[in-house]
């Protein structure tokens, strides 16, 4: 016996609209959703950020963090200063491998471990190397890179070392500027019983120095040489502006590149006066 089926009524104008109010109402609901979590990602990002950076006379600080643009990709970018027990200062930039929890994780026990080892020796080769081997000794499989500056208020340089990490670039008030040329050595937690050269940075005159970590600088489509001119350029033409103000433009660079990666930037502004 067969069943003899009703042919389907056309889809009258009130229909469609019907239709369309549904579909925009589940395409605004996913994107409050992607929303609501990409504002979860930077949230736990930033409460493994520090709140205020320490200063000196003859410096003052400034540092901008952006998160990755992907969803819940949590990244292992970060910045850091504090006051080291003999009146210095110290300040690290770094970037983990990888982009979730286990990455976010890694990266503050870097941070805590620079923090920790710092605490018993102010040489930042020494901060680096045992550090280093804290990491290695934990066996998480994970590296960073990194880079730490020891200011000292007293004779007004910079002492650095770095472990696998992006140069440092300065600029002085009358336009001159570059990157530090210094031998660094390999990212932390790889191998132990590595050791960091270390640089004096001796500051005469006043100007500005930056740390940035790789999503500031290069992209899918855009190489980590024209990123380091291009923020170069950026901060020989605002070495004598406000710190924040030079840090928000710095990371602003970042849009150039196309980058998905976080990213961030921490600014020294120097009064001068090393002899």
């Amino acid at each position: 016996m067969f069943r003899q089926h009703r042919p389907r009524r056309p889809a009258t104008a009130d229909d469609l609209l019907a239709e369309l109010g549904r579909l925009t109402s589940q395409a605004l609901e996913r994107a409050e959703l992607q929303r609501a979590r990409i504002e979860l990602a930077e949230a736990l990002q930033r409460e493994m950020l520090p709140g205020s950076l320490p200063e000196a006379p003859g410096l003052r600080t400034a540092a901008r963090y952006a998160p990755a643009r992907s969803g819940l990709d949590i990244g292992g970018d970060w910045y850091d200063g504090f006051r080291l027990a003999d009146g210095s200062l110290g300040f690290s930039v770094g970037d983990v491998q990888g982009h979730d929890v286990e990455a976010a994780a890694f990266m503050g026990q870097v941070r805590m471990g620079l923090r920790a080892v710092a605490a018993f020796t102010a040489d930042p080769g020494e901060v680096l190397s045992r550090t280093n081997d804290l990491l290695v000794s934990m066996n998480s499989g994970l590296f960073a890179t990194c880079s730490f500056l020891r200011f000292d208020p007293d004779t007004r340089e910079l002492l650095g070392a770095r472990a696998g990490h992006v140069p440092t670039l300065w600029a002085t008030d009358d336009g001159r500027g570059g990157t530090v040329d210094d031998e660094g050595g390999i990212p932390l937690g790889i191998r132990a019983g590595e050791r960091f050269p270390v640089t004096r940075h001796p500051l005469p005159e006043r100007g500005t120095t930056v740390l940035v970590t790789d999503g500031v600088l290069e992209g899918p489509a855009f190489p980590i040489e024209d990123g380091l001119e291009n923020v170069l350029s950026i901060v020989q033409d605002g070495a004598a502006d406000d710190p924040g103000d030079l840090a928000a433009r710095v990371i602003g660079a970042a849009d150039l590149t196309g980058h998905t990666d976080d990213a961030a930037v921490l600014v020294l502004r120097h009064d001068g006066g090393a002899t």
